[in-house]
């Protein structure tokens, strides 16, 4: 004889039961709590260019919210943006980094990790101008990079990572 399985309250407690504890026995990821970035790819597009990097944070604070304007990261500071681009351009066999009229700084929105394990991990993609930017009026370069950092909301910045290079027509 087949044994009943319970009622449906006891079925249902045992289900919600196994669901909190499932989570508690899969394997949390702990990544250091300064963010870690890794290039990923740089397209070129009729217009525009796009850079992905991936990122992880074991304490999960990347990103700010628009409301996050007080000081340190109200529009004065350095830390109003949280995802820095440099612009390297090669001259004459030396890599230079030219003074731009628009710095290549982003603000990566609030992610919010759920649950108990607060670590980040995911890509970004930051999007600009292409070829009228970043290219100086008249300059003498055939060649281009990048360098990305980002900060996190504690303010710990990541590694620096370069990307590959892009040649320029003329």
């Amino acid at each position: 004889m087949q044994r009943p399985i319970g009622s449906p309250a006891k079925v249902a407690l045992w289900s919600v039961a196994l669901m909190l504890a499932l989570p508690a026995c899969m394997e949390r990821k702990e990544f250091p709590v300064e963010p870690r970035i890794e290039f990923r790819s740089m397209e070129v597009f009729a217009d525009s260019l796009s850079l992905t990097i991936s990122f992880t944070d074991g304490d999960g604070d990347i990103g700010l919210d628009a409301t996050d304007n007080a000081p340190p990261f109200d529009s004065g500071s350095p830390w109003h943006n949280n995802l820095f681009v440099e612009y390297h351009q090669l001259v004459a066999g030396e890599w230079t980094q030219p003074a731009l009229l628009i710095p290549l700084h982003y603000r990566i929105p609030r992610l919010s990790p759920s649950g108990r394990d607060k670590a980040l991990e995911g890509e970004v993609a930051v999007g600009m101008a292409w070829p009228v930017f970043p290219m100086p009026p008249g300059s003498p370069a055939d060649t281009v990079r990048f360098t990305v950092q980002l900060a996190d909301r504690a303010l710990h910045l990541s590694n620096v990572v370069e990307t590959g290079v892009l040649l320029v027509a003329h």
